[in-house]
């Protein structure tokens, strides 16, 4: 799967609750959406996170890769 288990999610950030889940994650710079009752985390983002990466967001074209 490609996006983190309820239950992956509440080991990653040590809570159950979603209010706190988004807390945590916003604090170490990890993106999420709220979708619902539940939050929504790439395991690319957890993985990059934990590999030291900046996690980067991409809205619409690299303009800087066009020649």
């Amino acid at each position: 799967m490609e996006y983190l288990s309820n239950e992956e999610l509440r080991s990653l950030t040590g809570s159950a609750q979603n209010k706190r889940r988004a807390q945590w994650l916003t604090q170490h710079g990890i993106p999420h959406r709220q979708d619902g009752n539940r939050i929504v985390v790439s395991r690319i983002h957890v993985r990059n996170w934990l590999e030291g990466k900046k996690n980067t967001s991409h809205n619409g074209m690299n303009l800087a890769a066009i020649k």
